[in-house]
């Protein structure tokens, strides 16, 4: 820190012209000016400046060293400049994970409004449904469904996410609606691999819990193909309503069971790295994300259409 004082120190004796003028602009006296003008010359064996009565001058010496002392100076302040920037104004690269479904089909669209809006923000978008390691893979933040694990991960709820219970009319006409989970026994039901119960389906309804063992013939772990098979008649699915809003909207499959849900609430969260100053772009991104989805979220306008 005293070479860096003394560095400035010179340099500004320099700008300034004088030793007087450098030490009414640092605030210290005119003696300890002089002082870290010696001890840098004597540090470096050579004599960076003339010294008369009424001015200074560089030396040989003292130009080369003012030159480039001047621009690190110069480099410091702008880094200093833009380190403060990241906290008061967003900008610079973020990098976001997400689920591969959830992002193709809500993030990209969230992501592309806020680039609109924050135009010094690039993004760096990787989408896929294991739980990567925020710090050990360099992300800033990433949107996660369900319920979360223990961790020193800062979470904050988006949305809620409502499992829904669906089938195609033309399965339906096919081999009957179930009136209540007991039922799904007698039908081919589509299956997520990750799954926390498996094969086994927890519900929530008048009754209490219940767990229902079921069976069908295609297991998978992606939401959009247990969609398009759900819509193509193969079975009935528990899935998010994010991933079928467009279908239980025009009526290309239909919510079974009413009364029973998902035996287990889960959410939307955005989790990122603890830190006691969050940059801008971050902090930016998650309050645009918040209201965007909200407890209400347009995935789930379905639920108050019109009966027709």
């Amino acid at each position: 820190m005293d070479r860096f004082l003394a560095l400035e120190t010179f340099v500004r004796v320099v700008d300034r012209g004088g030793f007087s003028a450098a030490a009414q602009d640092l605030r210290i006296s005119r003696a300890m000016v002089s002082r870290h003008v010696q001890e840098l010359e004597a540090r470096l064996g050579a004599r960076l400046l003339h010294r008369t009565t009424r001015r200074v001058s560089l030396t040989e010496a003292g130009q080369v060293y003012y030159d480039r002392s001047a621009h690190l100076l110069a480099d410091l302040a702008s880094a200093d400049s833009e380190v403060g920037e990241l906290h008061t104004r967003p900008r610079g690269l973020l990098r976001i994970n997400g689920p591969v479904v959830f992002g193709s089909l809500h993030l990209s669209a969230a992501i592309a409004d806020y680039m609109a809006a924050f135009p010094e923000v690039k993004i760096e978008l990787t989408l896929n449904d294991r739980t990567v390691d925020l710090v050990e893979e360099g992300f800033d933040l990433a949107i996660r469904i369900g319920r979360l694990a223990d961790s020193s991960l800062i979470a904050r709820r988006l949305a809620p996410c409502r499992l829904v219970i669906v089938a195609s009319p033309d399965y339906l006409a096919r081999r009957g609606t179930p009136q209540e989970p007991g039922d799904l026994t007698k039908h081919d039901c589509i299956r997520y691999m990750y799954g926390e119960g498996g094969d086994v389906w927890h519900f929530q309804g008048p009754d209490g819990k219940l767990a229902v063992r079921v069976h069908g013939q295609l297991r998978t772990n992606n939401g959009d193909a247990m969609r398009i098979a759900a819509s193509r008649g193969m079975g009935i699915a528990v899935i998010p309503s994010f991933i079928v809003s467009e279908e239980l909207a025009n009526g290309a499959l239909v919510p079974l069971l009413k009364g029973w849900g998902a035996a287990e609430e889960i959410a939307l969260h955005v989790v990122y790295p603890p830190g006691r100053n969050p940059s801008a772009k971050l902090r930016s991104f998650i309050d645009f994300l918040v209201p965007r989805f909200g407890e209400h979220p347009v995935w789930d306008a379905w639920m108050t259409k019109p009966a027709s």
